[in-house]
């Protein structure tokens, strides 16, 4: 038997070859994939693991929100932050501002700070009725005051309990039905919406500029699983990256909370990472 092929990787560097193909995709690591750790814990598990980079999440840790605190962190694990998704979720409704614009301005601020070129944003939850009547444009206007980034719009899903379903997002949970700039893929969150992840990435086009790779089985939940562990078609999706002429970057965001120890949760971590990293490394043609 052959031996596998070697991956050498630095913290913090795209690896040169894998079985002779470049891979020019780097992959993160979300600060979400390791809660209940901290952001801090995110820079060692991605550097020791041999993540490219960072997507912080943030959220209450007071070090998500300080780019001094990340830019040490970074410098100290020799992993840079490549994304940063601003804090668009409901626990983080009071971080930095109640307004959601200035929530908006001040992840780009930070995104532009650490010189990570992508803003990962949701779209305005229903009670957000003045930040929802002017999105797309005021959207436009922000990108517009920082010109070197781009402000990923990610898929959301329909919420369902004892049997209803409601859309908490206006004008919807999907938004290539409105059309913006930039888009996030989130493959969970097209489980959850019973969506065809590859026909969103087509309607999505050249807007694509960042995905949140995890899995999930269509139960109609967002589940973030490790990519290979639910029935979405993560592989695909990644195979068919090179091919849609993709040029931003590919974030692990999976749910580790329930790891009954570190060693689980680095476990967990590593496979999904491994996941990308082969599927990156394939590429199969598009029919859009």
């Amino acid at each position: 038997m052959s031996a596998s092929p070697v991956l050498v990787m630095m913290p913090g560097r795209i690896p040169a070859t894998l079985d002779g193909v470049t891979s020019r995709v780097p992959v993160l690591l979300s600060s979400s994939s390791v809660f209940p750790e901290r952001t801090a814990a995110a820079f060692q598990l991605a550097a020791t693991h041999g993540y490219d980079g960072l997507e912080v999440m943030v959220w209450t840790d007071a070090v998500s929100q300080d780019a001094g605190a990340l830019r040490g962190l970074s410098d100290h694990y020799g992993v840079p932050v490549l994304s940063v998704h601003a804090p668009c979720l409901l626990v983080t409704q009071r971080v930095w501002s109640p307004d959601p614009w200035e929530r908006l301005r001040r992840a780009a601020v930070l995104a532009e700070t650490l010189q990570a070129p992508t803003v990962v944003v949701h779209p305005p939850f229903t009670w957000q009725r003045d930040y929802a009547r002017g999105f797309a444009e005021g959207l436009d206007r922000v990108a517009g005051e920082f010109g070197g980034l781009r402000f990923a719009v990610e898929n959301m899903y329909p919420v369902r309990m004892a049997g209803r379903q409601f859309v908490p997002y206006v004008p919807g949970w999907d938004p290539t039905e409105v059309g913006y700039a930039s888009y996030t893929l989130d493959l969970s969150h097209c489980a959850a919406s019973h969506s065809d992840a590859l026909a969103m990435a087509d309607r999505m086009g050249d807007g694509l500029a960042h995905v949140h790779l995890g899995d999930g089985t269509g139960e109609g939940r967002d589940e973030h699983l490790v990519p290979g562990r639910g029935n979405q078609p993560c592989a695909e999706l990644l195979r068919s990256l090179a091919g849609r002429g993709f040029s931003g970057s590919v974030a692990v965001e999976v749910t580790t909370r329930g790891a009954k120890s570190r060693q689980v949760r680095e476990t967990d971590l590593r496979e999904a990472l491994a996941f990308a990293r082969q599927h990156l490394s394939t590429t199969s043609p598009v029919d859009v």
